[in-house]
């Protein structure tokens, strides 16, 4: 798909948000892309332009935080009677706050379609001989990229090593989630999927797998935490071109974000290295229009620009969380 989207406005360049050091608001805790105050009750999740690949920081992208920002609080909204989410406020387009929670330990994935391509990836362990994902059993024959029969719940573990793949009976066994629990969080993560299937569908778009994260409040009711249904968490393809592409045995329409990683294979040992030469700006600037390009097509609204300079701006925004 051609995007008609101008270039990222120039003045961007200059003010990308890479990260944050409100005084004010205390002690920062710096994720991937997020910069977190945590207020007590409350936590200020601030979504920077930070791109990470290889386990670290290869770029930043003009207005990236916003389009992760405004995407997550569009989909928080329209689940919101599915299961309660931890937005308290979105008092500036890179800023959410957010209900404390205590997280639960369990990545919530789920998918529709027998793609991927990294070792967890379910046409991955399909082509090892593995048939059976959630509960539901594939049949021999299938093609990469297929429809499922149905949505699969295929979680992993939160784990500060690295997620694993377990089955729930590993789980429950190993004292990530209560049987009881992980009902529950199977049951909302297939219902979640099926909203954004449906609601992607009417934008042109497959929502084609996805994670989801949860919480407990202290009344030990589930909540929606950290992200949903964005571009960094989610896979979507073009709906107009799938069955064609299918059938001819080529990859579906996607939003492409690869060839910035794929620069940085190509020019360096990006795991090894410790300094990395600068992302070529053409390709920043590219990667930037696409995350925008998604926004729109994802939401179906016009993507505004927040105003600039964006560090005075969020500080302005965030008086009232003064700590």
């Amino acid at each position: 798909m051609t995007s008609t989207l101008p270039l990222t406005p120039p003045a961007a360049v200059a003010d990308l948000l890479k990260a944050t050091d409100f005084d004010f608001l205390g002690h920062t805790i710096a994720g991937k892309v997020r910069d977190i105050y945590d207020l007590g009750d409350r936590l200020v999740l601030i979504a920077t332009d930070r791109h990470s690949s290889f386990d670290r920081i290869i770029a930043h992208i003009p207005w990236k935080g916003q389009v992760l920002n405004q995407v997550s609080a569009y989909w928080f909204d329209k689940t919101k009677d599915i299961v309660p989410n931890h937005v308290l406020a979105l008092p500036d387009p890179n800023v959410t706050v957010a209900k404390k929670c205590k997280l639960v330990p369990v990545e919530a994935v789920v998918r529709g379609y027998l793609t991927g391509v990294t070792d967890t990836a379910i046409w991955t362990r399909y082509g090892k001989g593995e048939c059976t994902f959630g509960g539901v059993a594939l049949r021999d024959g299938m093609r990469k990229n297929e429809r499922l029969p149905q949505p699969i719940f295929d979680p992993t573990t939160k784990e500060a090593a690295h997620d694993r793949t377990l089955t729930p009976e590993q789980m429950i066994a190993e004292g990530f989630v209560t049987a009881e629990l992980f009902a529950r969080i199977k049951r909302t993560a297939l219902a979640l999927f099926a909203r954004g299937e449906a609601l992607a569908a009417k934008n042109g778009l497959i929502l084609v797998d996805t994670k989801y994260e949860f919480g407990t409040d202290k009344d030990g009711s589930l909540i929606l935490i950290d992200e949903i249904h964005t571009p960094d968490s989610s896979r979507y393809w073009q709906r107009a071109s799938y069955e064609r592409r299918l059938a001819a045995g080529e990859e579906p329409e996607y939003f492409d974000k690869e060839f910035l990683r794929l620069w940085f294979r190509d020019h360096c040992d990006p795991y090894a290295d410790k300094a990395l030469p600068e992302a070529p700006a053409d390709l920043v600037q590219e990667l930037s229009r696409r995350y925008i390009q998604m926004y729109e097509q994802i939401t179906g609204a016009k993507f505004v620009y927040g105003a600039t300079p964006v560090l005075p701006r969020i500080a302005r925004n965030l008086q009232a969380y003064r700590a």
